[in-house]
């Protein structure tokens, strides 16, 4: 007998109820989207066209979550997965769908975050695609919990589903080829140093100049183009090299595209965009909260050979007092965190009020709230172009570029 949840909540399906449905959706987390009598039900590894069998395990107050149980018809776009535990490991949501399904799904997710968060109909660009979509990731950072009689369990990744489980994960299909060579010395490192562990922890692995880093303070390497970027291996910077050079171009392209003359990176970090974009602007201003970074991008600016770039570190809600380049001639470039942008922020945008804002985000999300405030202070969406930079995942890169008092 199956043992219910003590929190179940049994309406409108009992536990573990066994549904046939037909999906015709797919949501921004990679849910099969299938409804009975109007009820959203959400079905992971589930697409758009199938006919599945689904097994309930969660009612919420609007919709259900079940278990993929068989595909009675599968889609066109289905696939095999390359990895063997992809379905238990939460890394990836998409290694079950061809390629060009992912960028067309991803596209329109956008456009309908656009259309339904701040109600915008706009033209959205289609995925520009990455050109690797196996074994391109360049970072990443298993993890273990505390060892258990002096013996360290699973180091990987979160199971699906869960927020405490983790996959043991021996290769990654989406890891550069360096890290999965290296991978297995790692952990068995990890295993042998077992009785050193209080707590569990996570790990570093970030590929530079073809070997693999673990020291979180140790010096990173990456190219993009021909520039050198220099950084700590712990701090941020874009995990997909293959990318790169087509990724800042376009953002290039898109601050300049208006004639601006001058150019602030609000969060600029060790200067990707700064210094990636300054060949084309007569000055160049980066802001970074930490003084670590700033240091770094000043010296990448050295290191490259570019003189008008200069660096601060302030906070990002606190730069425009400081900026005396014409607003009129000015392109500001914002690549915030998850969470978006603080209204502080924003307000201190608005009043300097720049020619051109290019807003860079790995939350389209939070991107798209943010243009609701955009809206209001008199910018329209110029552009929109999303970015695949984490094929096999249901994350991505988005580009909107926003133009002030124009019709």
């Amino acid at each position: 007998m199956v043992q219910v949840p003590k929190n179940f909540v049994s309406d409108p399906f009992p536990y573990h109820h066994v549904l046939e449905l037909e999906i015709d959706n797919l949501s921004n987390m990679g849910y099969g989207v299938g409804r009975v009598d109007g009820w959203v039900v959400f079905v992971p590894y589930a697409l758009p066209g199938e006919l599945v069998k689904a097994r309930v395990y969660r009612n919420e107050k609007n919709c259900s979550m079940a278990d993929l149980v068989e595909v009675l018809r599968p889609s066109s776009e289905r696939v095999e997965p390359r990895c063997a535990i992809f379905g238990f490991c939460g890394g990836c949501q998409y290694q079950h769908v061809s390629y060009e399904a992912q960028l067309e799904w991803k596209t329109g997710q956008v456009a309908e975050l656009l259309r339904l968060q701040a109600g915008l109909e706009v033209p959205v660009s289609p995925a520009v695609p990455s050109p690797q979509v196996y074994h391109y990731r360049s970072k990443i950072t298993p993890h273990f919990h505390k060892p258990k009689g002096e013996k360290v369990g699973n180091i990987g990744f979160l199971k699906v589903g869960s927020r405490t489980e983790v996959v043991d994960v021996k290769q990654c299909s989406i890891a550069m080829e360096e890290i999965n060579v290296a991978l297995p010395m790692v952990r068995q490192m990890v295993h042998k140093a077992a009785s050193q562990y209080r707590r569990g922890a996570t790990l570093l692995m970030r590929v530079s100049e073809g070997s693999v880093v673990t020291n979180n303070n140790a010096v990173a390497t990456e190219h993009v183009g021909d520039l050198t970027f220099n950084f700590l291996a712990g701090d941020f910077f874009q995990n997909n090299p293959y990318i790169l050079p087509l990724f800042t171009d376009y953002v290039a392209e898109q601050a300049c595209a208006g004639g601006a003359r001058f150019l602030v990176d609000a969060y600029c970090g060790s200067g990707l965009f700064a210094l990636s974009l300054a060949r084309r602007f007569e000055k160049v201003l980066g802001v970074e909260v930490s003084e670590s970074s700033a240091d770094w991008a000043r010296s990448n600016a050295r290191t490259n050979g570019i003189e008008h770039a200069e660096f601060l570190a302030a906070s990002a809600e606190a730069i425009f007092a400081s900026v005396d380049f014409p607003a009129q001639e000015t392109a500001v470039v914002i690549d915030p965190p998850r969470k978006g942008c603080d209204l502080a922020f924003l307000n201190q945008l608005f009043a300097f009020g720049p020619q051109r804002v290019v807003y860079v985000s790995c939350n389209p999300a939070t991107q798209i709230r943010d243009l609701a405030e955009f809206d209001k202070a008199g910018y329209r969406v110029e552009s929109v172009q999303p970015f695949d930079l984490f094929p096999q995942t249901k994350h991505l890169e988005c580009v909107v570029t926003l133009v002030r008092g124009q019709v």
